[in-house]
C-alpha cells in the first residue's frame, strides 16, 4: 500500500457512515447500504491498490498535453511545468501554483467536471476600490416584499434594488 492510499484511508475513515457510503460509490463504483464501516473501508483499500497495480504495470508515456490525462500518464510523476501546461488546457486558464499535489488534484477535479473552466471574471478595478459589506437583517415578510417589488420593478436583483434606494434617498437629502 503506498503513503497516497494510506493517507486517503486515513481521511476517508474520519468521515460520518453516509459520506463514507457516497465515497464508496464514487471510487468503487457501486452504491452500499453497509453499516460496517470498516468493511467499507477495505474494499475501497482493495480498490484503490488494484487500480495501484494496473497503473504500474502499464508502460508510463512521455507527457503529453491533452485536457484529459490519460491512464498511462501517471500526474504525480510530472513536473511542475508539465502539470501547469496541463492545467492551462484542461481549465483554460493559467494557474501561478508550483504546489504539484495541489495541481494534480485540481486536473483530476477539472477531469470529473468539478472546476468551472475558462476565464474568471472579476470586479472592474474601479468597482473594487474602497468597497464595504454591509450586513442587512430583515423580517421574511419584508424580503418576499422586496422580492416581488424589484421583480415588478425591472431590477436585476433585491440588491440592484436597495443600491438605487439608497442612492435616491441620499440624493434627496
Amino acid at each position: 500500500m503506498t503513503d497516497t492510499t494510506r493517507r486517503t484511508l486515513e481521511s476517508l475513515a474520519k468521515l460520518r457512515l453516509p459520506e463514507l457510503q457516497a465515497r464508496f460509490a464514487e471510487i468503487v463504483g457501486q452504491p452500499t447500504r453497509s453499516p460496517n464501516k470498516t468493511f467499507l473501508l477495505r474494499r475501497i483499500g482493495e480498490v484503490l491498490e488494484a487500480r495501484e497495480q494496473q497503473t504500474n504495470a502499464e508502460p508510463t508515456t512521455p507527457a503529453t498535453t491533452t485536457t484529459e490525462a490519460s491512464p498511462k500518464v501517471k500526474l504525480t510523476k510530472l513536473s511542475v511545468a508539465e502539470l501547469q501546461a496541463m492545467y492551462r488546457e484542461a481549465v483554460g486558464r493559467e494557474t501561478r501554483s508550483t504546489n504539484s499535489a495541489y495541481l494534480v488534484w485540481k486536473l483530476r477535479q477539472a477531469q470529473k467536471g468539478r472546476v468551472r473552466v475558462g476565464p474568471i471574471e472579476r470586479r472592474a478595478p474601479d468597482e473594487a476600490a474602497d468597497v464595504k459589506v454591509l450586513p442587512l437583517r430583515m423580517a421574511a415578510a419584508e424580503v418576499e416584499a422586496l422580492d416581488e417589488a424589484w421583480r415588478r420593478l425591472g431590477f436585476k436583483s433585491r440588491t440592484a434594488m436597495i443600491r438605487k434606494a439608497i442612492e435616491e434617498s441620499l440624493r434627496r437629502s
